[in-house]
């Protein structure tokens, strides 16, 4: 470290008339801290003005000759709470950080996690930032998502140079407020995509409202291709035609039918303040979808005979070494999670059905399925008792309640696609034997209430009808009595804890129409949203935070931000129900952004990863990638085909 001065380090920051007097920096780590190189010497002066606080930050190359700096070069620690204890400190202690380092217009918003006003609020005033990093403390996994260090936009640093970063903390009232009072502050840019993921043939149009009037915006853009959905290469960069619509000015872009697929970066400036904004050109959903299919297919089932036990499986695939791996270890074994590979195939053959364009090449997916599914039923799924085990082999030496909601969805998808009988007694059993072992104090991850019961409806299997019904409503009115009042899980209190609680509510209002459940739900839904950001940034807008994926299920066994990863659609999967409950339209266009927000996972190829890792650093190690391990990513293009099918009136 160099060079510092802090003549007036922050203790904590409090702000006026919050009922919980809640310190928005966490104890362990210094406010503002600098890491620099030793030839910057850094000063750091902050002052209290009125509930406000003015952080100015100094930075000085002392040495003789020029200073390059990188994006991990300087950091500056913001150590703001966003930690999992349990929910009821978490609601009235803790906070959701979303941040945007865009150059001049960099901000962060953090959220406390129960709601409640005055949040957190902070705004560049001076300077550039371009990313930020994280610092975790390991022993605490998954319930810690670490200190941030904010980076400066990389730049020179003459001998002799100084350069001044200053930004200003304040309360607000949330994620509308924090933007009216940040537009207060300072000349400020908002720019907001249309859409993040565009398809081919659509146009994204991109607004860009300044505080104040603006006399000139200009636009370029820079256009990366993916390299095997790993690394990315700049191909060019050319400026766009802008036009002013009032008090805003707007420029469309739609790519040539020519273009690779991949990132779009618009570098914006407007009367000399700079930013940014980050789409990304994807394959359409039906052509991403077969070729993820007929992936999953050749290079993901498990096709040799030496091993009896494995044979049809679907396992993860090493994208870097290119071959299968297996691990009994549980997050990379033959069971679990993967079954979203098989959720795909079946919801992608339902579709073709559907489309009355099943062909031979279908047809070979089936009879992948169906093998598939025979290494279900002989090495996981227990018939007498409705038992799924852990692992192949029966391997039940690891009982884990998420398991059993994922392959009774499965049968029930199978049941809808095959048209068998034999597949709804198996999601029925499953079900039997979930609430036998305390399924209703469980928030299970995609529970199946309503095909389950429409398809036991269908087959009029009606006294199953109404059990299933009984076990659906006490899951739900347990989860009434809950409230906010959430059991830790495999992590203390998180979004796949806070989304299955609205979930099941929503699916019991669709099968029961009883009001108490869509009333219960809003409370849920106010919750849950707080966890998604709408930074201008395909990796960040109408994403949850997860900081925990990338450790557990890739290959580079990371903890840290991952920004998209596929659970992050448990939230969309509440808007679309959520929009079908009320009727407001505002959650439909949240379902589509969250849903097709997870699409990154999947590459135009058909090869996938597990979890892209965003932040510069995690611990000093570089990140800023995806993993290569394809493992369960798969329930991204799971949930979007099943969008496409159960709403089709929200657009595609």
């Amino acid at each position: 470290m160099s060079e510092m001065e802090n003549n007036s380090n922050i203790s904590q920051i409090v702000f006026p008339d919050d009922p919980y007097g809640m310190n928005w920096k966490r104890e362990d780590f210094p406010y503002a801290e600098m890491l620099c190189p030793k030839e910057i010497q850094a000063k750091v002066r902050n002052v209290w003005e009125g509930e406000k606080i003015r952080t100015v930050i100094s930075l000085k190359n002392i040495g003789k000759k020029p200073v390059f700096t990188s994006m991990s070069s300087i950091g500056i620690r913001l150590p703001l709470p966003d930690q999992y204890e349990n929910s009821e400190i978490c609601m009235k202690r803790k906070c959701h950080v979303h941040l945007f380092c865009g150059d001049e217009i960099s901000y962060v918003y953090a959220l406390r996690m129960g709601g409640e006003v005055p949040h957190f609020g902070m705004v560049l005033m001076r300077g550039e930032l371009r990313g930020y990093s994280v610092e975790r403390d390991f022993q605490k996994q998954s319930n810690d998502r670490g200190c941030f260090l904010l980076h400066p936009t990389p730049t020179e640093f003459k001998p002799g140079e100084e350069k001044v970063l200053e930004w200003m903390i304040f309360p607000h009232k949330g994620e509308a407020d924090f933007f009216e009072k940040a537009a207060q502050l300072r000349r400020f840019l908002r720019v907001e995509a249309s859409s993040y993921v565009i398809f081919p043939g659509e146009e994204c149009k991109v607004c860009v409202y300044p505080s104040s009037l603006v006399k000139n915006v200009t636009v370029s853009l820079e256009t990366f291709s993916p390299n095997a959905g790993v690394t990315a290469r700049m191909e060019k960069r050319k400026l766009l035609p802008v036009k002013q619509e009032g008090d805003f000015w707007q420029f469309s872009y739609m790519p040539e039918a020519s273009e690779d697929f991949g990132d779009r970066i618009f570098r914006v400036e407007a009367d000399g303040i700079k930013t940014w904004c980050r789409i990304l050109y994807q394959e359409a959903p039906k052509l991403l979808a077969q070729n993820r299919c007929e992936f999953i297919v050749e290079r993901q089932q498990y096709s040799d005979g030496s091993n009896r036990g494995l044979d049809g499986a679907y396992l993860i695939y090493d994208n870097e070494e290119r071959h299968l791996f297996y691990d009994k270890n549980n997050d990379y074994n033959a069971a679990r999670e993967r079954v979203g590979m098989g959720m795909l195939l079946t919801a992608y053959l339902r579709r073709k059905k559907r489309e009355k364009s099943f062909g031979e090449a279908d047809r070979q997916l089936g009879n992948s399925l169906k093998r598939y599914t025979g290494f279900i039923l002989r090495e996981l799924f227990d018939e007498k008792t409705g038992n799924v085990t852990n692992d192949f082999g029966r391997d039940d030496s690891y009982r884990r309640l998420y398991n059993l909601p994922w392959f009774m969805y499965y049968f029930t998808e199978l049941y809808q696609f095959w048209e068998k009988k034999e597949y709804l007694e198996y999601a029925y059993r499953i079900a039997g034997f979930f609430y036998a072992h305390g399924g209703d104090r469980h928030y299970s991850i995609e529970l199946p209430v309503i095909d389950l019961c429409r398809s036991l409806k269908q087959e009029k299997m009606e006294s199953e009808y109404r059990q299933a019904v009984a076990w659906f409503c006490m899951h739900g009115n347990r989860i009434l009595q809950n409230g906010t009042n959430y059991p830790a899980s495999e992590v203390n209190f998180e979004q796949a804890i806070a989304a299955p609680a609205a979930n099941i509510l929503l699916q019991l209002y669709f099968v029961t129409g009883e009001e108490k459940y869509r009333e219960a739900s809003h409370a849920q839904m106010k919750i849950l949203e707080l966890f998604n950001g709408h930074q201008p940034d395909y990796h960040r807008y109408e994403a949850a935070i997860r900081h925990w994926d990338g450790y557990w299920f890739g290959k580079d066994k990371v903890f840290g931000d991952t920004f998209p990863h596929y659970w992050s659609a448990l939230s969309g999967n509440c808007f679309a129900l959520y929009y079908a409950a009320t009727g407001r339209k505002e959650y439909a266009k949240r379902a589509k952004a969250s849903l097709r927000g997870v699409l990154p996972m999947i590459f135009p190829d058909g090869s996938a990863s597990c979890a892209y890792l965003f932040p510069v650093c995690v611990n000093g190690k570089k990140t800023e990638k995806y993993d290569v391990y394809a493992n369960d990513q798969d329930w991204a293009l799971y949930f979007y085909e099943r969008m496409q099918r159960e709403f089709p009136e929200i657009p595609e």
